[in-house]
């Protein structure tokens, strides 16, 4: 099926906020990854469409066509995106969901907001001793403070090698391409979005989390164990996990991605 995504802005806290949705089905805000944007989830929006609910997929503030912050963001500050979204398109109450850092985001609007949050979508939580999240936080910033324009596009094309990496060989280089196109469109610095997610509290937040959740991960994903100990600290939440794939999951399987959400959203009240 194809899904008719139309794009919109919304006025936030920092600027401009960029964003896409469908026009009906139960409501469902998707929040991306760093440093990707709300094109991250275009193959999926047909199967969360098929399923009955409304991809509403946003730039966070920074990233893609969205306005940047004027610093560097915290998660709040990214949460701030989500409900002027909701507001723009009339939308009183969402399931609300990201992948990787957009999962971390989810989870602060739910905190600052459980009013306006059916349930959450934690794709990728960041459950870790605090000593090795702050030292994965300095070392990602250590290395994306030092990327900058090369000759002849060098650091395209280191970029598109990294991705092809962590690939491992499932996604082609027309899709790995547009990975580098959405990396290249991000309005603040590169090192926004990592460091924003590493200096977060993930593991308290998810503790204090007062909405219904599911823990989505997959396998072969880098922080699987961190969704496990998420699900570890939280039994009550619902958990599904996709086998293998990596980070690219969305694309890797998106029908049984998209799936796992419908399912859960499906044991949700109206």
């Amino acid at each position: 099926m194809t899904t008719t995504m139309r794009r919109h802005y919304a006025d936030g806290p920092f600027g401009q906020i960029h964003f896409q949705a469908a026009s009906s089905g139960r409501p469902l805000v998707l929040l991306h990854q760093a440093v990707m944007h709300s094109d991250q989830f275009s193959n999926v929006f047909g199967p969360l469409a098929d399923r009955g609910l409304r991809p509403i997929a946003i730039d966070m503030p920074g990233f893609g066509m969205s306005d940047p912050t004027d610093g560097p963001p915290t998660i709040a500050d990214l949460a701030e995106a989500v409900a002027p979204v909701l507001d723009a398109l009339g939308v009183d109450r969402a399931v609300v969901g990201g992948h990787h850092t957009g999962s971390l985001v989810s989870t602060e609007f739910a905190l600052r907001h459980p009013d306006r949050v059916d349930a959450v979508v934690l794709g990728g939580a960041i459950v870790m001793p605090e000593a090795q999240r702050l030292a994965l936080r300095d070392e990602f910033a250590e290395r994306e403070k030092n990327f900058a324009a090369l000759p002849g596009a060098q650091h395209m094309v280191e970029l598109a090698l990294t991705r092809e990496h962590f690939a491992a060989g499932t996604i082609g280089p027309e899709r790995i391409s547009d990975y580098v196109v959405q990396a290249m469109m991000a309005r603040g610095a590169y090192w926004y979005g990592h460091h924003a997610a590493f200096s977060y509290d993930h593991a308290a937040a998810i503790a204090a989390l007062a909405r219904p959740a599911l823990i989505l991960s997959n396998t072969g994903d880098m922080i699987h164990d961190a969704a496990l100990e998420a699900h570890r600290m939280r039994p009550d939440f619902a958990f599904a996990a996709i086998d293998g794939g990596g980070i690219d999951i969305v694309d890797q399987e998106p029908v049984r991605w998209a799936d796992a959400i419908a399912d859960y959203v499906a044991t949700l009240a109206d």
